[in-house]
C-alpha cells in the first residue's frame, strides 16, 4: 500500500492530508504534482481541499484537466482507490468518476463550522469498521456542497448503497435542521457503483489530532486501511 497526494495550484489541504495519513500508515506520502503524468506506484490516490485553480468557472471544473486526471481516471477505472475530500470531492464529480454534482449552499454563504455526519451504511471501507449509529464530529468549509442529482440517479445510488454519509445532528439523526448546505437527502459523501472511489465534503483531516481537539476524523481513516490490509 502506497498513498499520493495530488496537488493543485490553489490546493490547501494537502499537508494536512500528507501529515495524517504518514502518521496513520507509518509511510511516506508521495507528493503527486498536478503536471504529473503517472502516480508513482500509488496504490491510494487523494484529492485535497482547497481551490483548485481559484474555483473559476465551477469548483474543481478546471482542475478535472489537468494532465494527472488522465492517470487518476484510469487508476479508478481498473478498481484502484480514489477519494477526493472538500475540493477533491468536486473535482472527482466534474470528472465523470462520480455521480451528481455539488451545488452552491442553500445559503449562499461559505460555511466554515463543526458538524456531525453519520455512515449510511457499512458495505464501503471508510465506513466497515464505523459504528452506524455514532454521530462524527467533522468540520466542513465550502461554499458549494450542496450535493444534487437526478432523480435516476439518486434512485440509483441509494439501491446501490453508494450514499456514504449523511449529515446528522449529535445523536445521529438525519434531519432538515442538521443539514448545513442543503444537499439531497442530507448527502456528506458518496461513492461509485464499484465502492472505490469516494467524495466526502467534511474534513477529516481536519479532524484527526489532540492537538486539534478532535480526532473524529482517525476512525475513517482506520477504516479505509484496515480494509486494504
Amino acid at each position: 500500500m502506497k498513498c499520493g497526494v495530488v496537488i493543485f495550484p490553489g490546493s490547501n489541504c494537502d499537508q494536512d492530508l500528507i501529515e495524517v495519513l504518514g502518521r496513520i500508515t507509518g509511510d511516506a506520502v508521495q507528493e503527486i504534482w498536478h503536471k504529473e503524468t503517472d502516480l508513482k506506484g500509488c496504490t491510494h490516490i487523494f484529492l485535497p481541499g482547497g481551490f483548485s485553480y481559484g474555483d473559476y468557472l465551477r469548483s474543481g471544473a478546471i482542475a478535472k484537466l489537468s494532465p494527472v486526471m488522465d492517470a487518476v481516471s484510469k487508476h479508478a477505472n481498473d478498481g484502484g482507490f480514489v477519494m477526493g475530500i472538500c475540493n477533491g470531492f468536486q473535482v472527482l464529480c466534474e470528472a465523470g468518476l462520480l455521480p451528481g454534482a455539488l451545488l452552491h449552499n442553500t445559503s449562499r454563504q461559505f460555511i466554515c463550522d463543526n458538524v456531525f455526519i453519520k455512515p449510511n451504511n457499512t458495505s464501503n471501507a471508510l465506513c466497515a469498521s464505523l459504528s452506524p449509529n455514532k454521530a462524527l464530529q467533522i468540520p466542513i468549509a465550502h461554499g458549494e456542497g450542496n450535493y444534487y442529482a437526478d432523480a435516476e440517479t439518486m434512485d440509483r445510488i441509494q439501491k446501490n448503497e453508494q450514499i456514504v454519509f449523511q449529515y446528522c445532528d449529535e445523536s445521529g439523526n438525519v434531519t432538515d435542521a442538521s443539514n448545513p448546505n442543503g444537499s439531497l437527502m442530507n448527502i456528506a459523501g458518496i461513492c461509485n457503483e464499484s465502492k472505490n472511489v469516494f467524495g466526502m465534503m467534511p474534513h477529516p483531516e481536519r479532524a484527526s489530532a489532540d492537538y486539534l481537539f478532535n480526532n473524529d476524523g482517525v476512525a475513517i481513516f482506520e477504516s479505509l486501511f484496515e480494509m486494504a490490509k
